[in-house]
């Protein structure tokens, strides 16, 4: 069997300017900081994506945009894959994204908006503390000794949980 990796991440902070569509929303300055300390956290922990699944909205480009660059260039150059249906996708259908990964991919980062990414969380290890709901630059990274459609309802625990903070 081989280990696989899932890290959902809520997008960060996210500006409301007026007259701005949802879809179009920027990150606040502290959004790009706290998605900056999402990176750091990341590599502190040896979790490197190979593919992101991202959703098409500005706030979630540029926060994997921010952590790409924490990430820094270890030589491993994720596959970006900008998803639409992550923008207003149900829990069944991110996890059905989920479950179709190419069984090559080891480390898969899924960079989203809430509800969904912290109710697939809950899906996949009920009564953790993600149930209260990942805030804004919120990681929850779930493993499983198996393949991708291995993830299913109470089948991927929860292995690390955090909140990304950049230092004031």
């Amino acid at each position: 069997m081989t280990v696989r990796t899932l890290v959902l991440l809520r997008h960060a902070k996210a500006a409301n300017p007026e007259g701005v569509a949802d879809h179009d929303r920027p990150l606040t300055a502290r959004g790009h900081a706290d998605a900056s300390a999402a990176g750091a956290w990341l590599t502190s922990r040896n979790l490197r994506p190979q593919r992101v699944l991202c959703s098409t909205s500005r706030r979630t480009r540029e926060t994997w945009h921010s952590v790409r660059v924490a990430l820094g260039d270890a030589g491993i150059a994720p596959d970006l894959v900008l998803s639409p249906e992550l923008y207003s996708a149900g829990t069944i259908a991110m996890l059905e994204l989920i479950r179709a990964m190419s069984p090559d991919v080891g480390v898969l980062m899924v960079v989203g908006h809430n509800p969904t990414v912290s109710m697939v969380s809950v899906l996949l290890d009920p009564g953790t503390e993600v149930e209260e709901g990942l805030r804004t630059a919120g990681i929850a990274v779930h493993v499983v000794d198996g393949e991708w459609t291995d993830f299913g309802p109470d089948q991927a625990p929860l292995s690390a949980a955090h909140t990304a903070r950049a230092s004031v």
